[in-house]
C-alpha cells in the first residue's frame, strides 16, 4: 500500500504552520418525468498542490505498522449508481461511469493530491431490478443492464484494488422483488397447492383459514388462495423467510458469487427487519451468516442499517459495525455540534460509543455519517457560506471509525424529499459541470433553482482554493497522514468553553490531539491545563481561519478543527 507523504495540497498559506435503505418500512413509489440537470462545461486547469514539511508527516513503514487500517477505518463514499455518471448518453448512470471517474474518486497516485482520496465505494444495489432503486430484485446474478454488465463490475473491481481502495455492495436480502423468481415459484406453489415445492415456504406467509395476521406486520393476498405473503416495505418487496435452510443457503450463495467476482464486502439494508420486531432472531442470523460468509473471505467488510437508537445497534454490534444515526441527519449530534453546540458533549459521546461497542467483537467500530441516500441532504440544515458544513466534515471526518461521504456532500449539493414526498428528490445527478449526462431519477420534482448554483458544480470546485470539495480533500490527507486520528486509543478532551473541544489518540506511541472551535470568534485554550503539557507541535488546521500557539496557549481560530503532535 503507497502512503502519500504529502498531508495536504496546501492550497492556501494558512495550511503551512507557523481542513433505498430503509428506515422505516413504506412503500415504494414510481412517479413521472425526470428534471435533466444542467451540465457547465469547464477548461480550468488543476492547480498544482504544494507538500507539508516532512517532519509533520509519518513515515510510510509507520503508517503500515497496523493493517488494521485497511479493515475498519477508512473513508467510504456512497454512490448512487443510476445517479452518480452517465457513461452512454441514456441518463442512467453506470458502472462504466464509475469507472470513467474513477481520478476524481480515487486517482491511486497518494502523492499527487489531486484526488477525493477516498478508500473505499458503497454501490447501491446494482442487481436486475425494475426500479431506479434496484431494493427490489429480480435477479441478484445479473447487474441490472442500465448500469452495465458484469464484465464492468469486474473491471471496477479491479481499478479499485490497483488504487487499494474496497468495493462493497448494497446486498438487500431481507426482500426481494415480486418479479424475482423464487416469488413467482413460490406464488404458483401456493395456487396450486404443492406444499412439497421446495419454494412453498420461501417467503413468509399466513394462511388465514389457520390463524391470523401476526400483529404489526405488513401482509397481501396471494391471489386464488387464502394465503397472504408478508411484505412490510411494499407489496412488490416480499420477505424472505429465514427459517428455512434453503433460503438460508440461498443467500450465502448470492453473497459468494459476489466475492468471488472479487468484492471486499457488502452494506446490508434493513438489517434489522429479517425477523420483523424480534432483534434477537435477527442478530442470531446475521451472526449466522457472516461466520458463513467470514469462513470463505475473514477480512469481510460488512456495515449494517439499522436505522435506530444506540440500544437497539448495540445488539447487532456482535455480528457487524452498523451505521450511526444518533449523530446523523439534521437532528444528529455532527450537526448540532457544527452549529456551536457543545463539543465536549460529541466527543464524550464517541468515546463512551467506541469504548462500548470495543467490548462487543474485535474491531467493532463506530460508523459515522452525515446522511445518505434516504435522508434529506445536508446543505439543506448545514451551509458553506456559514461553514457549518465545512465544520461538520471537520467533526466526523477527523475521527475514528469508517466514515461514510454520501456522493455529491463534498460539492454541497442539495436536495430534500419536499411535499411530494419522495426519496428521488434525494438521489439527485451529480453536478459534475462538464458535460456529463447523467439525468435525476425519475419522480424527481426537486426545483432546479434549489439546487446549487453552476460555478459550485464538481468542475468548477477542483479549481478552488477554498472550495468545499477542496476542503473535503484536504481532510481526508490529514486522516491519512495522521494515523491515530481514526486508529489510536480515542480519549476525550474536557474544556470549561463548551464550544471548544476535542481528543487526544495514541497509536502505536505516538498521540495526537484534534481540538475544535465551532463558534465565530477566536478561541484560546491554556495546553498545560488541558493536555497536561506544551511540549506540542501545531502540525496542521482545517477551516475557515488558522491557528497559532503562543507561550504555552493554543489561539483556535473561528470554526476551525487543529492537529498537534
Amino acid at each position: 500500500m503507497k502512503i502519500s507523504r504529502i498531508l495536504i495540497p496546501l492550497l492556501a498559506a494558512a495550511l503551512l504552520i507557523g481542513s433505498v435503505g430503509c428506515k422505516k418500512p413504506a412503500a415504494v413509489t414510481e412517479m413521472p418525468s425526470a428534471v435533466e440537470t444542467e451540465a457547465v462545461p469547464t477548461e480550468e486547469p488543476t492547480p498544482e498542490p504544494t507538500s507539508v514539511p516532512t517532519e509533520y508527516v509519518l513515515s510510510d513503514e509507520a503508517l503500515r505498522a497496523d493493517r488494521s487500517y485497511d479493515d475498519n477505518n477508512r473513508v467510504f463514499y456512497e454512490i448512487f449508481v443510476g445517479s452518480f455518471s452517465d457513461s452512454d448518453g441514456d441518463g442512467t448512470g453506470d458502472l462504466r461511469g464509475i469507472i470513467n471517474r474513477m481520478d476524481y474518486l480515487n486517482d491511486g497516485d497518494s502523492d499527487s493530491g489531486r484526488s477525493l482520496g477516498v478508500e473505499g465505494l458503497w454501490l447501491t444495489p446494482i442487481f436486475k431490478s425494475p426500479s431506479y432503486h434496484k431494493y427490489d430484485v429480480t435477479d441478484y446474478y445479473t447487474v441490472d443492464p442500465e448500469f452495465g454488465t458484469q464484465d464492468d463490475l469486474v473491471e471496477l473491481i479491479d481499478l479499485c484494488h490497483a488504487r487499494d481502495v474496497k468495493v462493497i455492495l448494497d446486498l438487500p436480502i431481507n426482500h426481494t422483488g415480486s418479479n424475482c423468481k423464487w416469488f413467482s415459484a413460490f406464488r404458483a406453489a401456493h395456487q396450486n397447492g404443492d406444499t412439497q415445492n421446495a419454494y412453498y415456504d420461501f417467503y413468509s406467509y399466513y394462511d388465514r383459514a389457520e390463524t391470523t395476521a401476526p400483529a404489526g406486520r405488513v401482509f397481501q393476498l396471494i391471489s386464488g388462495t387464502q394465503h397472504f405473503y408478508e411484505c412490510n416495505f411494499s407489496g412488490d418487496m416480499p420477505e424472505l423467510n429465514f427459517d428455512n435452510e434453503f433460503v438460508r443457503q440461498t443467500v450465502v450463495d448470492v453473497a459468494e458469487y459476489y466475492l468471488n467476482l472479487g468484492v471486499d464486502g457488502f452494506r446490508f439494508d434493513a438489517a434489522k427487519y429479517v425477523y420483523y420486531g424480534d432483534h434477537q432472531k435477527s442478530l442470531e442470523f446475521w451472526l449466522w451468516y457472516l461466520d458463513t460468509l467470514r469462513e470463505k473471505k475473514p477480512d469481510l467488510y460488512t456495515v449494517a442499517e439499522v436505522w435506530d437508537g444506540d440500544g437497539i445497534t448495540d445488539i447487532y454490534y456482535p455480528a457487524t459495525n452498523c451505521f450511526n444515526f444518533t449523530i446523523s441527519e439534521s437532528s444528529g449530534l455532527i450537526a448540532e455540534t457544527a452549529k456551536k453546540g457543545d463539543v465536549n458533549r460529541y466527543t464524550a459521546y464517541i468515546e463512551s460509543y467506541q469504548n462500548r461497542v470495543g467490548t462487543m467483537r474485535d474491531g467493532a467500530a463506530i460508523v459515522p455519517f452525515l446522511t445518505n441516500h434516504d435522508m434529506d441532504r445536508a446543505a439543506g440544515f448545514l451551509t458553506v457560506a456559514s461553514n457549518t458544513m465545512q465544520m461538520a466534515a471537520n467533526l466526523y471526518l477527523l475521527g475514528p471509525g469508517s466514515p461514510f461521504i454520501y456522493y455529491g456532500e463534498e460539492i454541497g449539493m442539495r436536495g430534500s424529499r419536499g411535499g411530494a414526498n419522495t426519496d428521488a428528490n434525494r438521489r439527485l445527478a451529480m453536478l459534475w459541470g462538464d458535460g456529463d449526462t447523467v439525468k435525476d431519477p425519475a419522480g424527481t420534482t426537486y426545483a432546479a433553482k434549489n439546487q446549487i448554483e453552476a460555478y459550485s458544480y464538481a468542475a468548477n470546485q477542483l479549481t478552488q482554493e477554498h472550495s468545499l470539495y477542496t476542503h473535503y480533500k484536504k481532510l481526508l490527507m490529514i486522516r491519512k497522514a495522521y494515523p491515530a486520528i481514526a486508529r489510536g486509543e480515542y480519549k476525550a478532551l474536557k474544556l470549561s468553553d463548551t464550544k471548544v473541544g476535542g481528543f487526544k489518540a495514541t497509536l502505536d506511541g505516538r498521540t495526537v490531539y484534534v481540538l475544535h472551535n465551532t463558534t465565530i470568534s477566536e478561541k484560546s485554550v491554556d495546553l498545560a491545563a488541558v493536555l497536561g503539557r506544551t511540549d506540542c507541535n501545531l502540525c496542521t488546521f482545517a477551516g475557515a481561519e488558522g491557528a497559532r500557539i503562543e507561550n504555552g496557549v493554543l489561539y483556535i481560530g473561528a470554526q476551525t478543527s487543529v492537529v498537534l503532535q
